[in-house]
């Protein structure tokens, strides 16, 4: 497939902004859709890119430039903008793309990307077939079927039946990378074996398999990769389309994060994002140990998959990722709790998943970034390999697990060290004193009675911490920095 190609497709009504003849027969090997200002880390050599110019603003000069620069910098094919947000393609844009010889193509406002997509890798698995007849061992008649049900857009399950019954192949089930069941030709277990379709993912949770539920003999083993090799566009197109909603939500976090100032940016971002409009959303953050954002991101939309709600879900730049879901925060806690065995069994080593989710809020930039940050901390809520929500924080101490280690390690120095340093040369325990006696409500005689002392030592042992520590406490205030300061080693370690 060339870019001129394109404007052969009369009812997507595709024209040029600005191109050059050669320019318009560069051979095309994907698409990808961003509305990210920089999207240079996401595109690859010979990809049509698409954009709705969300990222576009008439008051930055050096915008249109700086998108163009990133275009020819990954040299892609062409550009193809559409005219829904800001109508006629921007004049700065066609320049741009003019000075950094990026053919420019427009999307009318009828015209919808996915049907855009949808069509490209129509084309490119039409001239995939072509070059791979030769290779593919499928028989020609149960190709042509086949072929048929893909264009006709036929479930998964009924294109895997189909070929089960036309190939004499085992049932089959098609799976992500990740062990997410996307489609069985029939109920069972899947052997060993497994094929993948389409190129390798770029993590442990991409990618699609064919995997047969017994194993199968030398001939079904060919026709398995004959048939993964039919639906290998398909899976491409499944990870195109999961690589631009990455895209879309790094930039609505982005947004978010930039704060108040962006706010209506944001929420034209979210508007452009795929998520119903003014439904209720609710944010979810992930971390993985000693992994990229990127993995983590895929990870998280892995689980959220499992749910029938749409979400987007994209890495984050303080080292992990967020979601934005429509389905409500005990469904999505149940679901998370559900998956994380399936996606951690693909980590090596000691990694966990933390998860965290923040409340349910109205579509309102405000209000998401208070609930992003409260989904980030909820992260801690709950120890590795768990779900913490932030309706959870309900008490000092899971307040406290939300603090950094090191903060929290500072804190109970500063304040316990003197009592740190006398336990460590006596063989009476003022800190176990202390948290005794905070934990009785400051009764010396339940204190006594649950030290097995008596009240006069009590007495005696609370002077001494008082005289080392500085604080009374006979004050609430002294009484909580104290208590805060015992709860910050447990707070850690559950």
């Amino acid at each position: 497939m060339i870019v001129g190609d394109l404007l052969e497709l009369d009812d997507l009504h595709i024209e040029v902004a600005w191109a050059s003849p050669p320019m318009l027969g560069r051979e095309v090997s994907g698409v990808t859709s961003t509305d990210l200002q920089d999207p240079a880390r996401y595109l690859q050599q010979g990809e049509l890119v698409l954009t709705g110019l969300v990222w576009w603003r008439p008051d930055d000069g050096q915008a249109a430039m700086r998108f163009a620069n990133a275009l020819r910098s990954a040299e892609v094919a062409a550009l193809l903008a559409g005219e829904g947000t800001h109508g006629a393609v921007p004049p700065e844009l066609i320049d741009a793309c003019r000075r950094h010889g990026v053919p420019l193509l427009s999307i009318p406002t009828g015209t919808s990307f996915r049907a855009v997509t949808d069509r490209i890798y129509l084309r490119l698995w039409g001239d995939l077939q072509t070059h791979s007849e030769d290779r593919a061992a499928l028989p020609a008649a149960a190709r042509r079927t086949l072929t048929q049900m893909i264009h006709a857009q036929a479930p998964l399950a009924h294109l895997l039946q189909r070929a089960v019954t036309d190939l004499g192949l085992p049932e089959c089930s098609l799976t992500t990378g990740a062990g997410r069941l996307l489609a069985s030709s029939a109920s069972g277990t899947t052997a060993a074996t497994s094929v993948p379709v389409g190129p390798p993912g770029d993590s442990p949770f991409d990618g699609w398999l064919l995997q047969p539920h017994t194993e199968p003999g030398p001939a079904a083993a060919t026709m398995l990769h004959g048939l993964a090799e039919l639906l290998a566009p398909l899976a491409i197109r499944a990870r195109a389309t999961a690589s631009a909603q990455r895209q879309t939500g790094t930039r609505l976090i982005e947004l978010l994060d930039s704060g108040a100032e962006a706010d209506t940016e944001a929420e034209r971002a979210l508007a452009f994002s795929g998520l119903p409009p003014h439904t209720r959303l609710t944010p979810v953050a992930a971390r993985i140990d000693s992994t990229s954002e990127t993995w983590t991101a895929a990870a998280l939309a892995e689980a959220l998959h499992e749910l029938p709600d749409p979400f987007i879900a994209a890495p984050d730049s303080r080292g992990g990722a967020l979601a934005l879901s429509t389905a409500a925060e005990k469904t999505i806690a149940s679901t998370l709790h559900s998956a994380l065995a399936r996606l951690e069994s693909r980590l090596t080593g000691q990694r966990r998943i933390h998860l965290g989710i923040g409340p349910t809020v109205q579509p309102l930039a405000t209000e998401l970034r208070t609930a992003l940050v409260q989904a980030r901390y909820a992260i801690n809520v709950q120890p590795p390999g768990s779900v913490g929500r932030c309706s959870q924080i309900t008490s000092l101490e899971t307040l406290l697990r939300g603090v950094p280690p090191e903060i929290t390690a500072a804190f109970r120095r500063r304040l316990l060290a003197p009592l740190t340093e006398h336990d460590r040369t006596n063989s009476v325990s003022l800190l176990d004193t202390l948290d005794a006696f905070l934990r009785h409500n400051a009764s010396w005689a339940k204190t006594a009675e649950a030290l097995h002392l008596h009240v006069n030592t009590v007495h005696y042992r609370i002077k001494r911490i008082e005289e080392l520590t500085g604080r009374s406490l006979l004050h609430l205030d002294d009484r909580i920095d104290l208590w805060a300061a015992l709860r910050c080693t447990s707070a850690r370690l559950s």
